[in-house]
């Protein structure tokens, strides 16, 4: 049976029975095996944390497992030594559950660092089927009540609930910032005080020294018209077409170009828009590119107009390769990263006018790029490993 969360009235504390079992683990098996069960769409801001977490915890002198669903991220690109992929034999997260107490019977990792609520219940479930001593990290990086407000009534209430009482039965819940931890507490009644707020890995240490060379693209040569530049999903939460109608009132004053990287439902209705604001000729859509940091490190400016957000990885990635940018004040995120528009404006979600007004300003007086890049620094790899590390309970040993 689940033993009863502290937080609730009357409860044992069940603090000094973990701190047993962390002693346990540390003498009999050490390095301690770190498990991570996620099931990512393959390209979102969870795999790019968990493509640079893996290899990063495994430098350290970890032994990680991670945990595979079919036919979801994340995928590495090469297997560090130390990792093992652990191919759950089903393609969705729930019938993976079987397969799931069998691993944590077999292997008895020391911790299981799960992501999303899907995947987090079924951790929970299966922790509790496996009877096994293992501590459960269990992530989240949107702004649940945003994000949830298009879903179906039973998926609200589902998530809702699962947060606020089933949550308090892991040994730690970490979210991506301040934002969303603060949402989460109001939306599903969890106690804000059992949420930790860990910084993404987002940015390789190199960042902040590199100077990137340009990309294979005309307008990001020497001699130039300068380039605004967004990056994500063409899709409704990142709100492009804010952009792309800001931009048509720049333009209207001082000569300048566009470039939107990324694939969407939202392509063909957002390249009809630039025909209709008659400023096709200087808006660029190159598709999705794998390695967007060149365009990031040659625009005169990066805007990030999203709806909402759990933390916002391409606004950090610009900041980190020293490039201006400007950001809808949306939850969840932006505010904290550029510390209240102490490195970049803040405008409100959807200000076409705002969003001009702040690039134009930008684009005028750009901050130093040793200035921006303070910005990034909590989000550098190495750093947010060893917060990831305190949240599991490990110890945070220097990458070998």
């Amino acid at each position: 049976m689940l033993s009863s969360p502290a937080s609730k009235p009357g409860a044992v504390s069940v603090t000094p029975i973990l701190a047993a079992i962390a002693d346990e683990f540390m003498t009999s098996s050490f390095p301690p095996r770190i498990a991570i069960f996620v099931a990512t769409s393959g390209h979102s801001g969870v795999d790019r944390a968990m493509q640079h977490l893996i290899p990063a915890l495994a430098r350290r002198g970890y032994p990680v497992d991670l945990l595979q669903v079919r036919k979801h991220g994340p995928h590495l690109e090469t297997i560090p030594a130390g990792v093992r992929v652990v191919d759950l034999g089903s393609r969705h997260v729930y019938p993976s559950l079987p397969a799931l107490v069998r691993y944590l019977r077999r292997e008895q990792p020391y911790v299981m660092l799960a992501d999303k609520d899907r995947v987090n219940r079924t951790a929970l479930a299966a922790r509790l089927l496996a009877r096994t001593k293992t501590r459960l990290v269990l992530s989240s990086g949107t702004t649940i009540s945003i994000d949830l407000a298009t879903r179906g009534a039973f998926e609200r209430w589902l998530q809702r609930t699962s947060m606020g009482r089933l949550y308090p039965y892991a040994d730690n819940v970490i979210v991506t910032s301040r934002g969303v931890a603060d949402d989460m507490a109001a939306y599903t009644g969890l106690s804000r005080s059992r949420i930790n707020v860990v910084p993404s890995p987002v940015v390789p240490a190199q960042w902040f020294e590199a100077e990137l060379p340009p990309p294979d693209h005309p307008w990001f040569q020497d001699g130039e018209l300068p380039v605004i530049l967004g990056v994500g999903e063409l899709c409704a939460r990142k709100d492009f077409a804010t952009l792309l109608r800001g931009y048509a009132k720049v333009r209207a004053r001082r000569p300048c170009r566009l470039v939107i990287l990324g694939r969407g439902k939202q392509g063909d209705e957002l390249q009809q828009l630039a025909s209709d604001l008659h400023i096709s000729e200087d808006v660029a859509f190159p598709g999705f590119v794998p390695d967007p940091y060149r365009y990031m490190a040659h625009a005169s400016v990066f805007a990030f107009t999203s709806r909402w957000e759990g933390l916002g990885f391409v606004l950090i990635e610009a900041l980190a390769v020293g490039t201006p940018v400007v950001s809808t004040d949306c939850p969840s995120g932006p505010r904290e990263i550029l510390e209240n528009g102490t490195y970049g404006p803040l405008i409100a979600v959807g200000d076409t006018q705002g969003l001009a007004d702040a690039l134009l300003q930008t684009l005028d007086h750009p901050l130093p790029k040793q200035v921006l890049r303070r910005a990034a620094r909590p989000y550098e790899i190495e750093s947010s490993t060893s917060d990831y590390l305190r949240a599991m309970n490990l110890p945070p040993y220097p990458a070998s």
